[in-house]
């Protein structure tokens, strides 16, 4: 149990920054080259690649390698819907705030 509960850890903790979030953003269209992701996400390559490695290690991406070229993309598609929930709470979030400052 202890185990299962800190490997969920692991990957809320992998899509809790925002950088990460861009990437995996990035990712929707399938597969992709460093060389495209970081340019797209308006990072530095080395810290690019820091959070690539990050969500690798905790099974958020998958990577393989063709040639010099490395290529990422979502290991497991449900990650997808998982950002889709967060999206849809945030957005009733700011709603509701939204409502609340015109009571006031």
């Amino acid at each position: 149990m202890r185990e299962l509960i800190e490997l969920r850890a692991e990957i809320l903790k992998a899509l809790g920054q925002p950088t990460r979030l861009k990437i995996i953003d990035f990712l929707r269209d399938g597969e992709r080259c460093v060389c495209e992701i970081f340019p797209a996400i308006g990072e530095e390559q080395s810290n690019t690649s820091r959070h690539l490695n990050m969500m690798l290690t905790a099974g958020v991406l998958s990577r393989r390698k063709d040639g010099l070229k490395i290529y990422y993309a979502i290991k497991h598609h449900e990650i997808f819907e998982v950002m889709d929930i967060v999206t849809g709470i945030v957005k009733r979030e700011i709603y509701g705030r939204h409502d609340l400052l015109k009571a006031v």
